[in-house]
């Protein structure tokens, strides 16, 4: 199960992003917003992130405007380690090298074809679990 929240400016990404992970048949939690209304982000950050760290849910995709302060509120939660993205890259560096385990995107930096394909590599990468990785995320912690 994958969570997935965002404010305003991250609404219509995420109603994409859902709306792709459906047709590849990965179940999704949205812990909202519930429309384009106004809303404050690190609500719905925080709630993604607390159902990643409580293992509720094995990940967790956060969408603000920019994706900053949506991944600040998610690293705010012990046991969460999000990773603000907006390529194919980083979204596969940061699942190797760091376990991410909630990913951030700009819902007015990133296009939907695009956030596709960073949601895909995220999800589709394992940690690398190199000694060195391992410690560094222990590091982390």
């Amino acid at each position: 199960m994958i969570a997935i929240g965002s404010d305003h400016g991250g609404y219509d990404l995420k109603e994409a992003v859902i709306a792709h992970l459906k047709e590849q048949g990965v179940d999704c939690k949205d812990y909202g917003c519930a429309d384009k209304a106004s809303c404050d982000y690190p609500i719905y950050g925080r709630a993604v992130a607390e159902a990643v760290a409580k293992g509720e849910c094995e990940k967790g995709i956060v969408i603000c405007t920019t994706g900053i302060g949506i991944s600040i509120t998610a690293n705010k939660v012990k046991g969460v380690r999000c990773a603000l993205c907006a390529d194919t890259l980083t979204a596969k560096m940061t699942r190797l090298h760091n376990d991410a385990n909630v990913l951030a995107m700009g819902g007015g930096i990133v296009g939907p074809n695009l956030a596709f394909s960073i949601v895909d590599t995220f999800l589709n990468t394992e940690f690398s679990g190199e000694e060195k990785h391992c410690r560094r995320v222990g590091l982390i912690e």
